[in-house]
């Protein structure tokens, strides 16, 4: 396996915590992406030398900082590169995405349920557009439901229904 993605990916990440003037280490680690065709790299920011007050910050309000680091880094990192050589990044800061990911998933099976009990429409607010893909993904499972999108950009809403 060719490492030069998942090297960039941290030296970017890594230079980006140090013009900010953050002491923080980055790991990059492979995942397996059953859905695309191509590889995925965890950027793991190391909280251990940084303070509660510089986590939150990083994190954002619902995120959206290190939703938005994340959005940079897959643009940035692939722009001018050969299909080859393009990779999805994930960035994960003090177990954010991992707790993210399960309430994602919960409010899913909550969603499924509700939906497959009231025969109704449910409507997800608040979600990014990341958390709304990764919603849609969990969906795929279901054949007896499907999800789609509606709405403009601040105030899009993910939509669960029956098929």
């Amino acid at each position: 396996m060719n490492d030069q993605p998942r090297q960039r990916g941290q030296q970017w990440l890594a230079e980006i915590m140090r013009l900010a003037g953050l002491p923080a280490d980055v790991e990059a680690t492979d995942v397996k992406e059953l859905q695309e065709d191509r590889t995925s790299y965890w950027l793991t920011i190391d909280q251990t030398p940084l303070t509660v007050e510089q986590i939150q910050t990083l994190i954002g309000p619902k995120g959206s900082v290190i939703d938005a680091l994340q959005y940079l880094a897959n643009s940035i990192l692939n722009l001018s590169q050969d299909q080859e050589q393009q990779a999805a990044y994930t960035i994960e800061l003090d177990g954010y995405r991992t707790r993210r990911q399960a309430e994602l998933q919960a409010l899913a099976a909550q969603a499924a349920q509700e939906v497959r009990e009231t025969g109704q429409e449910m409507e997800l607010k608040s979600l990014s557009s990341a958390e709304r893909r990764q919603v849609h993904t969990f969906f795929k499972e279901w054949e007896d439901l499907e999800t789609y999108s509606q709405g403009q950009e601040p105030d899009r809403r993910l939509i669960v229904r029956r098929r």
